[in-house]
């Protein structure tokens, strides 16, 4: 990933394994099945990072991106101050265990249940930008994601994130993490964006790269979307 980093010409590089710290046993099944066990390996990654510090140029970052719950804000909270991370990502993945990105979860949904599940998320998200714990609100329409639910999304659910991000230091990412895939676009879809950008709201660049090949191919294309924008990406972690 460092290479590839190296390749697209980049400055930095932040490294934002997936990781999840709820108590409850739905969610640690979840994590082990998933593999999501940063929070106890953080420290042999640490070591890692630093290694590859002094074979590079670039700058690293120590990063972590967090499944968010507002039950769990104490764990999240502890963990954060304990690992002393350079910055956090926080995410909403899942609504009482049921993954948002899973369309064999509502595809048999009527209209009236797939709308309730929108706000909900948009609900959870906001929770999310208001608990100040994070310094980036990764990829906030994820639910665009899942054909099901898509098209739900509104100005009532832009307002109320828009509103939460101006009262707070979490700043939003650009997400190129299905530019090249089904989805076609980038987080947050091009109304959601604007209706944010209407608000100064800055934006962070975000691959959402899960390898090397991943980070080549969307650099590019974050690098032309936010020329397009006439943006430049913020950095809240320095």
């Amino acid at each position: 990933m460092v290479a590839a980093a190296e390749e697209a010409g980049l400055e930095a590089i932040g490294f934002a394994d997936h990781c999840n710290v709820s108590e409850r046993e739905p969610a640690i099944h979840e994590k082990y099945e998933q593999g999501f066990n940063l929070d106890l390996t953080y420290e042999r990654r640490r070591e890692a990072i630093e290694g590859l510090r002094e074979r590079t140029e670039l700058t690293i970052y120590d990063a972590v991106e967090l499944d968010y719950d507002p039950r769990d804000e104490g764990s999240i909270r502890t963990f954060l101050e304990k690992a002393e991370f350079d910055y956090a990502l926080g995410s909403v993945h899942s609504l009482d265990g049921t993954d948002v990105q899973d369309p064999a979860e509502f595809d048999a949904m009527s209209d009236e249940d797939c709308r309730a599940v929108v706000d909900a998320y948009y609900e959870e998200l906001v929770e999310l930008v208001e608990s100040e714990l994070f310094a980036i609100a990764a990829h906030v329409d994820l639910i665009e994601r899942t054909p099901a639910l898509r098209g739900y999304t509104d100005e009532t659910h832009y307002g109320a994130v828009a509103d939460a991000f101006e009262r707070s230091r979490t700043v939003p990412e650009i997400n190129a993490g299905r530019t090249l895939q089904e989805y076609g676009t980038f987080h947050p879809a091009p109304e959601f964006l604007a209706y944010l950008d209407d608000r100064g709201i800055p934006f962070v660049a975000g691959s959402d790269a899960h390898a090397p090949t991943e980070l080549r191919d969307r650099i590019p294309e974050l690098e032309a979307h936010f020329d397009e924008l006439g943006l430049e990406p913020a950095r809240p972690f320095d």
